[in-house]
């Protein structure tokens, strides 16, 4: 009850219009409830839904869970049967005692290896494997470490792939053995990693990186005070060299690698995918330019050498962005052909093209987006996709037919409106099923996927749900707003609890704005939303609103998303500030003399953007890790959008937030972690030094030593918060007029 009361105290708190700026004893009692429920949200994590462990059996009759026989227990492997949901023991806890002893094993993780018969057992004293069959149980050798997966293992279970540094080593299960695979110097540049088995289990394949010519930045490592230790980091920034990249295949008992003759030159690609294309001496590479401009399916013999292409596409602008939707590709027909997306036609289309490139057959035909591939379930030959063509904030799952014949089906009921997700069985006839909205805690049920028919919740995540219903007083309200032009941005708006539509409100805009994300969508987990922590805010006497424009990776064709190509930041900072506009002409409530931003990474340079750029439409602005100088940013992700400045220099010089901070007029806070690894600390300090060159003033606050998301150390992220509601509450005046 206690966890009610104050939150019922903060209510009561906010109710009517926030004290003034000069009540410094109701300010208090505004902030110190404010802090007591930021912590039921970052601290308690009242509000974080519980997921579903499960595992699928490789035979899809079941799956199997780690839960105790009884209360207290120590947890025991069970198998639940996918019709009926009875519960079975798998490896009983009289099972799982160490051999010739009465020592019990705790587990900790369990997963089924290639070999059906055969489970993994991560315990607190070490690795084991456990045979079905015999009942039996087998240690595995200290030199295997925990966190392995199904593909560590060869596909007779009888050797497993472990790294060692920055090199790859086969382990023999039985003896121990330890079989080097590769043997670079540790303390170099080179690294190796992505093994994978042969099918016959006789070679692995892997990438290797060499970072010999990307330069190095010091960094600082929080030891002694006085005298901190200094690490160097390789760091490829905007148009400098990048990692040289290359895919190498070894026998697993070890000896030289056989390099793939990629037709790149070192140092001007990437490698998204490299896996077995359905034999053993054929490996598929997803191979990417640079500038991700162009990518091609490669097919590599790795015992003639020789390299063909499959498939190849351009564009102008990417071909595949940072999110890597377009990325992979499953085989269908015995190898024959695979399913892949693409792009190609101005929207995310699934095809069918043949192993040898010169047969490609369409199989999504609506002028609509794809949003993620799913499965192909051959034997009853369908292609599952997820996808949601009339709105762009919420995903539901489709089918269309393999043969490209017919017309996609919904197979999500129509009366789930909001955010769906799933995890197949092997055999493609049933999944785990996860739906939320923005307002609605997941829900997860057992589904079978020929009419969609629950068999039975498997997690409700009723404690969430009473936990957050008290405090969801108002539904989300999504919006559509026309910006003109034939622009209509997708935006969600929180009004405070005891909203007054006959009075006018501050307005609080959360804005990422970049092709990485969206921030509105239907779901729960909301992306980038942070929604309780919004809804907190909105009762303070706020409307939270957060605008997805042109940019962002919405499904809404290739033009919407590649808009921005060139220049990340003028057009988002345009398309946001008529939004804003557009609601103070819409919505009568609306206060547009009070409105504020804030937003991170790239939000953080978008609300830059805003506030330089556009003072006259925000007046408080909070920047969390923005990189205010995207020249200075990492070649991988920012090359992709704006090539490099030397082939871009107007680009660039447009999308820097500090060429334009002459404009500041409003109050800006600034936030960053001294630890950074993302948007380099100094990239902000060189604004810092911009802004105080300029005589503007700003606040600035440095987390030491904490990373991009701001999450180490105890009560950071309470604190952080508490350090925006503050500096909102102060600048920004709170509720109706």
């Amino acid at each position: 009850m206690r966890r009610f009361s104050t939150v019922m105290a903060f209510w009561l708190a906010v109710a009517g219009a926030a004290p003034a700026a000069d009540d410094r004893t109701g300010r208090g009692k505004v902030l110190a409830d404010a802090e007591a429920r930021l912590k039921t949200i970052y601290e308690n994590r009242d509000f974080a839904p519980a997921t579903f462990p499960g595992r699928w059996l490789a035979d899809s009759s079941g799956y199997l869970m780690l839960e105790p026989a009884k209360p207290g227990a120590e947890p025991e492997v069970v198998r639940y049967d996918v019709k009926t949901g009875k519960r079975s023991g798998l490896i009983g806890a009289d099972q799982l005692v160490v051999p010739g002893s009465k020592q019990r094993l705790f587990v900790q993780r369990c997963f089924q290896t290639p070999v059906e018969h055969k489970f993994c057992l991560e315990t607190r004293a070490g690795i084991w494997l456990f045979d079905s069959k015999s009942a039996k149980l087998h240690k595995l050798p200290a030199e295997v470490p925990a966190g392995l997966s199904s593909d560590s293992f060869s596909p007779r279970v009888d050797r497993v792939l472990v790294r060692r540094g920055r090199n790859l080593a086969v382990v023999d299960a039985a003896t121990g053995r330890v079989t080097p695979l590769t043997t670079d110097d540790d303390r170099g540049q080179l690294d190796n990693y992505t093994p994978s088995w042969s099918p016959d289990g006789r070679r692995v394949a892997y990438v290797q990186s060499d970072s010999t010519k990307v330069r190095t930045r010091p960094v600082l490592r929080p030891t002694d005070p006085t005298y901190p230790e200094v690490a160097h980091v390789p760091f490829a920034r905007v148009g400098t060299p990048i990692p040289t990249l290359r895919v190498g295949v070894v026998e697993r008992e070890g000896g030289a690698t056989r390099w793939v003759n990629l037709p790149a030159e070192p140092g001007t690609c990437y490698i998204n995918d490299v896996s077995w294309a359905g034999n053993s001496t054929e490996l598929l590479i997803e191979l990417l330019s640079r500038s991700r401009d162009n990518r091609k399916f490669l097919l590599a013999n790795v015992e003639t050498g020789e390299v063909a292409t499959a498939y190849e596409e351009t564009d102008p602008a990417w071909v595949d962005a940072s999110y890597s939707a377009n990325a992979g590709l499953e085989w269908v027909r015995d190898g024959k052909e695979f399913v892949l997306l693409s792009e190609r036609e101005g929207w995310r289309q699934a095809y069918v093209i043949s192993r040898d490139g010169k047969q490609r057959t369409r199989l999504t035909k609506d002028t609509s987006d794809v949003i993620a591939r799913g499965p192909v379930d051959e034997p009853g030959g369908w292609f599952y996709y997820l996808a949601s063509p009339k709105n762009a904030t919420q995903r539901y799952l489709y089918r269309i037919r393999l043969d490209g014949t017919g017309d996609p089906e919904r197979v999500t009921p129509a009366d789930q409106p909001g955010t769906h997700s799933y995890d197949f069985s092997p055999d493609r006839k049933w999944a785990v099923h996860t739906y939320s909205t923005f307002d609605k805690p997941p829900v997860i049920d057992l589904v079978r996927l020929s009419d969609h028919h629950s068999e039975r919740v498997l997690e409700a995540n009723e404690g969430v749900r009473t936990r957050a219903g008290p405090l969801i007083t108002r539904p989300t309200e999504f919006l559509k707003l026309d910006i003109g032009n034939g622009v209509v941005m997708d935006a969600w708006m929180i009004k405070p609890r005891d909203f007054d539509e006959k009075k006018k409100y501050p307005v609080f805009v959360f804005v990422y704005g970049e092709p990485h994300g969206q921030t509105v969508l239907d779901d729960w987990a909301g992306g980038q939303n942070h929604s309780m922590f919004h809804r907190m805010i909105a009762d303070l006497g706020y409307l939270v609103v957060s605008m997805d424009g042109r940019g962002t990776p919405a499904p809404k064709g290739a033009a919407w998303r590649r808009a921005v190509f060139g220049s990340l930041g003028p057009l988002s900072t345009e398309e946001q500030a008529a939004g804003v506009r557009e609601l103070g002409r819409t919505r009568s409530y609306v206060d547009l003399s009070r409105v504020g931003i804030w937003g991170w990474s790239g939000g953080g340079s978008n609300t830059l953007n805003a506030m330089f750029r556009k003072p006259d439409v925000y007046h408080v602005g909070i920047a969390v890790a923005p990189k205010p100088r995207p020249e200075l940013y990492n070649a991988w992700f920012q090359e992709i959008f704006m090539r490099t400045p030397d082939v871009n220099p107007d680009g660039y010089r447009r999308a820097a937030a500090i060429n334009f901070a002459d404009g500041l007029r409003g109050d800006l806070l600034i936030v960053h972690g001294t630890g950074e690894t993302n948007t380099h600390l100094q990239i902000t300090e060189s604004l810092v030094d911009r802004l105080v060159e300029l005589g503007k003033r700003f606040d600035y606050m440095a987390y030491p030593n904490r990373d991009h998301g701001l999450r180490e150390g105890k009560g950071t992220a309470v604190h952080l918060r508490m350090l925006i509601t503050r500096y909102l509450i102060d600048h920004l005046p709170a509720g109706p007029r």
